[in-house]
């Protein structure tokens, strides 16, 4: 926004002038609205270095903006050294205007030279069909993949899986059995084996291609095949519903293929952080800090999560990124940090990694808790979901919560059809505009022949409407920073209210054709940022509902 821009510069400039540059300049909106347009408490922070009292640096930093102030149309000084801003009239018009110009580029970055992304999410092994769990992650992952891209970064999706190991060969053996069943045998099914009635599905499909001609084979080498070819042809196509693919899928086997396994561990070891204990190998965490050392090669001969977890990681940073996101359940809390321990010792740049970890989530129906399991397969999976709910209102409730917090999702709430359901709250403020910008299509008036009336903006709705719409660009940089896509589903809930705050005290086509023209000029910048809000969320915007 440009007279925050404009302010931030002058507040930077006085800086300048008393040789600090190790203070972030903040503007913050207030409130409430007649505490000016921005607010800062940057004379505070300047007390201790300045040697003076908050309130009288506030007047000299008040003093930078005199009356001829392009932006500025006066300032205030408030409580113990509080500085509010009152934007001039013009400043907010400017503001709206270029909203109108950048369209669908509004709030979205674009860099000659984009910095690089990599966010890991999902990475579910190829054993059954994705559960809500498994979408709450991977909506959390898009999302920020597409905040990242508003940002300006060019993003890679990944994968990780691993279709080796104890869990895929009881996959194999329970597609056998079911198999055979289907070859007529009488099977005593175990109760650790997977049991969703897609592992029938899968022995069919293979029963259809081969017959019984794998009945006598005790090799589970082709169960296991067709069961990991058809599993993750499902996973693509859940996937896809949700709206996006991933770019690249990594298998964990590579690893081992490729010696990387062998060559963490023999790096380890030339740090002195590798010791042989109990026929197990560990990694000596205790050496670094951590309150006790820990497994990384079982005395079975397998590696635990931790060791695979820090080879592949070590690719990661190989491959160059400028940004790496390792997105995971709270089941991971554990072995993270174990993972960028590992890191950190053999010289990697750490801080390039951002790990975010999301709570768990409930489905509830008629009050009543949802029990999941893969095994047993009593799980409601993510293409059930969606059948019931449809990809946005699945999208949206996802992303409405902080990923720190535990997801109560409440499947009665998502079936509503009505603005009581959050997501169609900010849809029906949508579509009501591209109703009303039709409607005024029909009469011959457009929203571009409001451009040159915006003057006529004046009342406090039309203005708190204009103030929250010229947040956004905020907003963005915001989840940019944190990688919360809540935030910006928050903010375009209070968006949509202050924009039928707007719709019902203000009517938009009057017999006053300059106000008409200037309110249509403003809900085409609330549809615009709505649009762009709902889209980086992956979300669609409809023009009727």
């Amino acid at each position: 926004m440009h007279s925050e821009t404009h302010i931030k510069e002058k507040l930077t400039a006085f800086l300048k002038q008393h040789s600090i540059s190790d203070l972030p300049v903040i503007l913050q909106r207030p409130r409430e609205d007649r505490f000016g347009d921005f607010t800062s408490n940057l004379a505070m922070q300047l007390a201790r270095h300045l040697r003076k009292s908050p309130r009288d640096i506030a007047l000299d930093i008040t003093a930078q903006f005199g009356d001829d102030d392009p932006v500025v149309d006066h300032t205030e000084v408030a409580g113990p050294g509080f500085i509010n801003f009152y934007v001039r009239k013009e400043g907010l018009l400017d503001a709206l205007r270029a909203i109108l110009k950048a369209d669908k580029q509004y709030g979205r970055v674009q860099r000659e030279n984009p910095p690089t992304a990599q966010i890991e999410f999902v990475s579910a092994n190829p054993t059954g069909p994705l559960t809500i769990g498994h979408g709450r992650q991977a909506v959390l992952g898009d999302a920020v993949a597409r905040i990242l891209e508003a940002a300006g970064y060019d993003v890679t999706r990944e994968y990780y899986f691993n279709n080796a190991g104890r869990q895929m060969r009881v996959l194999g053996q329970s597609v056998r059995l079911r198999y055979l069943e289907i070859c007529g045998a009488s099977v005593d099914f175990p109760e650790d084996h997977y049991q969703g009635a897609y592992i029938r599905d899968i022995a069919q499909k293979l029963y259809d291609r081969h017959g019984d001609s794998l009945k006598n084979s005790d090799d589970i080498t082709p169960f296991k095949d067709i069961a990991e070819e058809e599993i993750f042809k499902d996973i693509k196509g859940t996937i896809a519903r949700l709206g996006f693919a991933f770019d690249s899928f990594f298998n964990e086997k590579s690893l081992y293929d490729e010696g990387k396994i062998d060559a963490m561990v023999n790096r380890l070891k030339e740090k002195n952080l590798v010791a042989e204990k109990d026929g197990a190998v560990w990694f000596l965490t205790s050496q670094l800090g951590f309150d006790q050392d820990r497994v990384i090669i079982k005395s079975t001969g397998e590696p635990t999560y931790r060791l695979p977890d820090m080879a592949y990681h070590v690719t990661k940073m190989e491959r160059g990124y400028d940004r790496i996101i390792d997105i995971f359940g709270a089941d991971h809390i554990d072995t993270y940090p174990d993972v960028l321990a590992a890191l950190k010792v053999l010289g990697y740049d750490v801080d390039k990694v951002t790990v975010l970890i999301h709570q768990f989530v409930t489905l509830t129906e008629n009050g009543e808790k949802v029990k999941m399991s893969t095994r047993k397969a009593n799980f409601v999976t993510l293409d059930d979901l969606l059948d019931e709910v449809g990809v946005d209102v699945t999208r949206y409730f996802f992303l409405m919560r902080s990923m720190h917090s535990h997801l109560n999702f409440d499947l009665a709430l998502a079936k509503t059809h009505s603005d009581e359901n959050p997501v169609f709250y900010i849809q029906y403020a949508h579509a009501r505009i591209c109703s009303i910008l039709k409607l005024a299509e029909d009469k011959k008036l457009t929203w571009q022949q409001g451009l040159s009336r915006l003057d006529n903006l004046k009342t406090e709705e039309e203005t708190a409407l204009i103030r929250e719409l010229t947040e956004f660009p905020k907003i963005i940089q915001k989840c940019t920073e944190t990688l919360e896509p809540h935030k910006l589903v928050n903010y375009l809930h209070n968006l949509a209210t202050v924009f039928h705050k707007f719709y019902t005290v203000c009517r938009v086509i009057t017999g006053d054709e300059a106000l008409s023209l200037a309110r249509l000029a403003l809900i085409q910048a609330t549809r615009i940022v709505i649009g762009n809000g709902l889209n980086i969320l992956g979300i669609s915007a409809p023009e009727r509902m």
